[in-house]
């Protein structure tokens, strides 16, 4: 890894509940839309789909799914992926986040025309609000 290159961004949480609830939040339309952004998510390889952020439409192709266990997805134009792994732990779920394919501090993100360093630490914040909010639907 190039040393400029920013670390991804990574959360982990234990939830209070079954692998496939937690899966079918992370895999479908109407759960993704409970704690991260509306899309029209499909957990198909190939899939693509729009996430409807702030800054606008954000194309997202899917890379890979394996349920319950993995869904990752290419998100937006800066090269970034997520990747969503659970794991089943007796009757809770592990469930770990990752935000990656950052590219170097200095980089300039397009649509905020601010820095990287500056638009992953502002998402270092919000993806530990962002998995929260998982957990708490979740756990409804």
């Amino acid at each position: 890894m190039n040393q400029n290159q920013l670390e991804n961004i990574q959360k982990k949480v234990e939830i209070d509940a079954p692998i496939f609830t937690v899966w079918s939040l992370v895999s479908t339309p109407t759960g993704l839309a409970q704690w991260f952004m509306p899309g029209e998510i499909k957990a198909s390889a190939g899939h693509e789909f729009n996430l409807k952020s702030p800054f606008g439409p954000s194309p997202c192709k899917v890379t890979r799914a394996e349920e319950p266990n993995q869904l990752t997805f290419d998100w937006d134009t800066e090269g970034w992926f997520v990747d969503v792994s659970l794991k089943e732990v007796g009757d809770k779920t592990e469930c770990t986040v990752t935000h990656g394919g950052w590219g170097e501090a200095d980089t300039i993100i397009g649509k905020a025309n601010e820095k990287s360093s500056v638009i992953r630490e502002r998402m270092d914040g919000g993806w530990t609000g962002i998995v929260s909010k998982l957990k708490a639907v979740a756990e409804e």
